[in-house]
């Protein structure tokens, strides 16, 4: 297959010698993007989200310190420049002086200076104000910011509301952090953290206006919608319709003369991808991401008017894994006995790593090329670099003894796994579960495509773990944690994460265990409320080797010593990589021109986009890449 497509891009790039761009199409100034309705916006409050479904709104919105280019490289924000000490333990950012923040009609509200940073860190670290969202950076790295999150805790359990009335006072006596004027903010880290810069891109470190807060409260803060929001970022939302559509409208304040803006930027919200390609073919959108069927509809017919307009994605940042519910409970409450049981022996685990070959679900999101899907770490490639030039999950793939790129589903071992199956037959049988036993996993109503890839999935589980499983779909309304993930319904989720700065805590970070600020291990697999105390052991064994590593200071051996602890991860199939997502598209829009890069949350900024108002040829994207690999 892959020699197939080889040859199917050599020939595009002969045939692109002969191509030249039409000279009637234009550059887009109303540029119309979409998103499905299950990936609405949750929460306004940069702050307080953790989710990609709002990060990718807010990125635009609310300005932090630093951004990145197209090529991933740390660029200038609201902070001009930055340097830090001789021992990497102070570090210091000069603001612009001439931010502003304004509302939802770009009306000008007050000015962006340095203590609106300062304001942003405490709602981050007040548990009163923001519970543990986004803690796990700040505490790690800022000198006082745990003890600052642990005082706003216990405050917290005595008296709210005097939690939430807390100022800046204390704050500023605790944390290492300080406005020594208008336009200059000073950290002060508790070791020497070289990629410090790269946590400025992240909302933890996003400002909030002290004006705003005195207006709303942070009550009124935390549950900001977008007509009550302050914005200081290239955009700002001036029209919102839950899950049907939201306007970016270009600030006519924004402070960045070099960034290139659209006039405004829509998002469509749709059911689902058979929706987006119906408007993309209308000329409603301008970019698609093609799903299964459409793109072999179009790749099987050369004379398909978009055959010659098929482009493969970039990988996005994310890496998707299977998170297991270790604590379900059925829809009245009471305790899946059954289910717990099952997930928690390491053989079952093991029968689902190694004897489910994933190759045929994969081809629903690349059915060219469904093994530039394959995925076997759990940190996701580019977030760290060894060096010597190698990447971070080489040493992962090491450890584990996989590679990407084999040619097969190389995970898939079905001796392995037969003995697995066997295993956990006899010792399931003993502790009294009922085989097969019900997984349960949930996708939205409605969605077409969601439910022929969860059949599909279907399919490849139950070929092979039939007497183990039986995988039920179920369906939910509109919010997947609202309705499933928080009343624990979910027997497991296909789940990515996407690194909020360079380095691999960042993902690792996510699963220990008896952590407050762990994101997975607290909302999805519910790893602190297990029982079984096999499970507990091999998450207590693999959080000490994370801890080990986080204590390193030397950029190599501690990369060494994570991939230790991910590989101990994934031996003991606490979670099982599933996919990182390269699909195929229609666009408008040069994809190298957009920001990319493997950590933050920049992806989705509409900046800087290049863009052709009649659609990019694959030969043409193949020149722009070559051009851009070049740079």
């Amino acid at each position: 297959m892959k020699k197939m497509l080889t040859l199917v891009l050599a020939l595009c790039l002969v045939l692109s010698m002969a191509i030249v761009p039409n000279a009637s199409a234009e550059k887009i100034t109303n540029y119309v993007d979409y998103q499905t309705q299950a990936n609405e916006v949750e929460y306004w409050c940069i702050q307080h989200s953790q989710g990609a479904v709002d990060l990718n709104v807010l990125c635009n919105c609310i300005d932090g310190l630093l951004t990145n280019d197209n090529h991933g490289n740390l660029i200038s924000c609201v902070a001009k420049e930055w340097s830090c000490n001789e021992d990497g333990t102070v570090w210091t950012f000069n603001l612009r002086d001439n931010v502003k923040w304004v509302d939802y009609e770009g009306e000008e509200m007050a000015d962006c200076v340095a203590e609106d940073f300062l304001w942003g860190l405490e709602f981050v670290l007040n548990y009163a104000k923001n519970e543990a969202a986004n803690t796990s950076m700040p505490i790690e790295m800022i000198k006082g910011a745990g003890e600052y999150y642990e005082y706003t805790k216990a405050l917290a359990e005595s008296d709210n509301q005097a939690a939430l009335d807390l100022d800046l006072e204390k704050f500023k006596e605790m944390v290492g952090i300080e406005a020594v004027d208008d336009y200059t903010v000073v950290y002060t880290l508790s070791g020497p953290y070289s990629y410090f810069p790269t946590v400025a891109t992240y909302s933890c470190l996003s400002p909030i206006s002290g004006a705003l807060l005195e207006e709303i409260g942070a009550d009124g803060y935390r549950n900001v919608t977008y007509d009550t929001l302050w914005y200081n970022g290239p955009y700002y939302v001036s029209e919102f319709v839950d899950r049907s559509y939201k306007i970016f409208t270009a600030n006519p304040l924004y402070y960045n003369d070099e960034d290139e803006l659209f006039e405004t930027v829509k998002v469509q919200m749709v059911e689902s991808a058979d929706q987006a390609f119906l408007l993309y073919e209308a000329g409603e959108i301008d970019r698609v991401t093609l799903n299964q069927a459409n793109l072999t509809a179009i790749y099987n017919n050369a004379d398909d008017k978009f055959h010659d307009y098929l482009v493969e994605s970039r990988p996005t940042k994310y890496s998707y894994q299977f998170h297991f519910n270790y604590n379900r409970l059925n829809e009245d409450g009471s305790e899946d006995t059954a289910w717990n049981t099952t997930i928690a022996n390491e053989n079952f685990r093991k029968a689902w790593y190694y004897g489910v070959d994933m190759t045929e679900w994969l081809a629903r999101t690349n059915f060219i090329n469904p093994l530039s899907c394959e995925n076997y770490a759990y940190t996701n490639v580019g977030v760290s670099t060894l060096s010597d030039g190698r990447d971070y999950v080489d040493l992962v793939l090491d450890e584990i003894g996989l590679s990407n790129g084999t040619g097969t589903y190389a995970r898939y071992d079905a001796e392995k796994a037969a003995g697995y199956i066997e295993a956990a037959k006899e010792e399931l049988t003993a502790a009294g579960v009922e085989l097969p036993v019900t997984a349960h996993y949930w996708i939205v109503s409605g969605n077409q495509t969601a439910l022929d890839s969860a059949e599909v999935l279907k399919k490849c589980i139950e070929d092979q773990l039939g007497d183990l499983v039986n995988l039920e779909i179920d369906t939910y309304v509109s919010s997947l944690a609202q309705e499933v993930r928080n009343p624990h319904l979910q027997s497991f989720v296909i789940n990515g994460w996407g690194a909020d700065f360079g380095d691999p805590v960042n993902f690792l970070g996510q699963e220990t265990y008896g952590d407050d600020n762990a994101y997975y291990a607290q909302y999805y697999s519910n790893a602190n409320l297990a029982t079984d105390e096999n499970l507990i052991a091999a998450y207590k064994e693999f959080t000490d080797l994370v801890n080990e590593a986080k204590a390193i200071i030397d950029l190599d051996a501690r990369y060494a010593a994570f991939a230790k602890a991910e590989a101990c991860m994934i031996d003991h199939c606490l979670i099982i990589p599933a996919y990182v997502n390269v699909g195929w598209e229609l666009t408008k829009l040069n994809p190298y021109s957009t920001i990319y890069c493997a950590y933050g949350m920049m992806t989705y900024r509409y900046v800087n986009y290049d863009t052709n108002s009649d659609g990019y040829t694959t030969a043409e994207v193949e020149e722009l890449k070559a051009a851009y690999m070049g740079n």
